[in-house]
Order: structure tokens, then sequence, then C-alpha cells
């Protein structure tokens, strides 16, 4: 059984350990749900079975666990649906919307998916899915230059569509939207009460759903970071343990290169350097480390911790993937 002692942590009792548990949260991109350079038809789900073993993992070793998911191919995937189906005199639906539904969407599947294997493992937890605000500033310089890739690969047809902001990409041309930095989660007491609760919370999704906040709370049309979302979630929540899930084992230095060579261990002040010298581009691995960075700086005994789906736990015994310190 669970017992809540003081209003802020949670204590397993009874069967098992009388030791406070320790929280991950696990961050996943949207890629690892949806390729954006691979047609529908030939998607497979082997990182998400992955990502859901790891969570079991995590969960085996006693933690509770906190998921924030990617949501860039999906986003745009509505957009684009909805715009090949409209004409000009419909009203379209404002983007942090999208956001909105696509954190639902990919939620519910998630937690079809995870409650199914936990149940299979006869584990005790559920899940619960959490639409997250996110509070950010309408004057935000990114409203001006958009950057963040939405979507897939743009075709010749995609092209013609007005009114788009695109930027090459190293797999080719995709749509390009404000993303603007997230400055409070505004949902976290709840998602921090979910996790007393002993549930595997699902939230964050597509980085959160972007809020401004004047006499009324509204949403803004741009998609915000997941990286630098989780990364502020794992410090409001105060995480033990903060992973970023991606399709590379390890960070790599020269990535792309003759050259390249993968790290196991990064030393901030290194990682802030090479961050700084352009060592990790805006579009790929910057964020994620940008992300890991701000949370050693703010959290003295968080790991953080980079790896590829399937291999959180070897990671955590320092087998695999890139710890900085």
């Amino acid at each position: 059984m669970y017992e809540i002692v003081g209003v802020e942590r949670l204590v397993l009792t009874g069967v098992g350990s009388e030791h406070e548990k320790k929280l991950a949260l696990y961050s996943i991109g949207g890629n690892a749900l949806s390729d954006p350079t691979k047609p529908k038809e030939s998607q497979d789900n082997k990182a998400l079975k992955l990502v859901l073993n790891d969570v079991i993992d995590l969960l085996e070793a006693g933690f509770n666990v906190v998921l924030t998911h990617g949501n860039g191919p999906q986003v745009g995937d509505l957009l684009l649906l909805e715009e090949r189906g409209s004409d000009s005199k419909r009203i379209r639906t404002d983007l942090s919307t999208w956001v909105a539904a696509t954190q639902g969407m990919i939620g519910h599947e998630l937690s079809l998916e995870l409650d199914s294997l936990l149940d299979l493992k006869s584990r005790p937890e559920r899940t619960a899915i959490v639409l997250t605000r996110v509070l950010v500033d309408e004057n935000d310089f990114a409203f001006t230059k958009p950057t963040k890739p939405i979507g897939p690969i743009l075709n010749d047809k995609s092209k013609i569509i007005a009114e788009w902001d695109v930027t090459e990409t190293e797999n080719g041309l995709r749509r390009v939207v404000p993303s603007p930095l997230p400055l409070k989660v505004l949902d976290i007491d709840l998602i921090s009460k979910l996790v007393e609760l002993g549930a595997v919370v699902v939230c964050g999704g597509g980085g959160g759903i972007p809020i401004v906040i004047d006499d009324t709370w509204k949403g803004v049309a741009s998609v915000i970071d997941k990286d630098r979302f989780s990364a502020l979630l794992a410090v409001g929540l105060g995480a033990d343990v903060f992973i970023t899930s991606t399709a590379v084992d390890q960070i790599e230095l020269g990535f792309g290169t003759t050259n390249s060579t993968k790290i196991s261990k990064l030393e901030l002040n290194d990682a802030k350097e090479y961050l700084n010298s352009g060592e990790f581009p805006e579009g790929s691995m910057g964020p994620k480390v940008e992300a890991m960075i701000s949370v050693v700086e703010k959290l003295d005994n968080c790991r953080v911790l980079l790896c590829s789906p399937g291999n959180a736990l070897s990671t955590l015994r320092g087998e695999s993937g890139t710890h900085i310190f």
C-alpha cells in the first residue's frame, strides 16, 4: 500500500521496501513515435516498445516515472491535413489547440500500450495522462523567427502551400514554427500529486500547450521544445534521474564526420563549451544538451543521462549512454 508522508513525498510500505521512492523523468522524442523521414505505411513501433520496456525496468528498479514526449511529426501532420482539406473561408484551428490534440492522441495510445504491459507484468501502477499547459512570454523573440521543425519531409505538392516558414534539415525540407522558451509548468501541482499516488504520469506532450496570461488564459500559436520543457519539469519536481531518450546511443563530437567520437561522460563545463562553439546543432542535439546542462546546474543530486530507447537501466549502471555531471 501507499502511505503519504507529509505533503510532498511518497513512501512505499508493506510489501517491499521502506525506503522513499525516487523519481525518474524519462523524455522521448516525437520521432520515436513517428519518423518524419518515412511514409506512414512503413512506420514501425520498435522504438516505442523499447521505450515502454524502459518504463517497466525503471518501475521494477523502484522508481516513480514521469514520461514526456515530443509531437513534431504528429502536430505537423494534423496541420497539413487541415490545410489540404479546408477552403479559404474556413477558420483554421489554432496551433496550440493542435498541440493539445496531439497530447491527447499520443497520450491515449501510450496509455493503452503501457497499461497493457503493466497488466502483463502484474504491476500495480496505472497511467495518468495530463494535458499540460505551459506559460510562455508573448513577446518572446522566437515568435519573430520560427525554428521548430514539424510535420513530414515536404514533397513538391506540400511546398506550394502558402504562408509557411520552411527550413532545410539534414533529411530534407520541413515546415518550422515559433518555439518560445517555457517559463512555468502551470499544471505541475497536479502532476506532482499524481506521482504521489503512484501513477505513471504521461505529460507535457510536444513541450506542453503554450499559454499566455493577461486578463485570461489563452493559447498561442507555437510549439515548445520538448527537451527544454522536460528540464523545467524535472527541476520543478526535483527529479532524481533525468533521462533523454533519443535515436543515438551516446552524445558524439563531430557527429556525421569521419572523426566522430562518442562520449560516455561529459563534465558540465566541457558540455557548455561544446554547446557554445556550435558542436551540437540547434535542430538536433543542441536543445537536448542545453536541457541536460540546465538540470545539472539546478539539481545537485540528479543523475542526468542520454541513451537510446531500451537502454535506460544499462545507462544508469554506467554501461552505455552519456552522463553529464
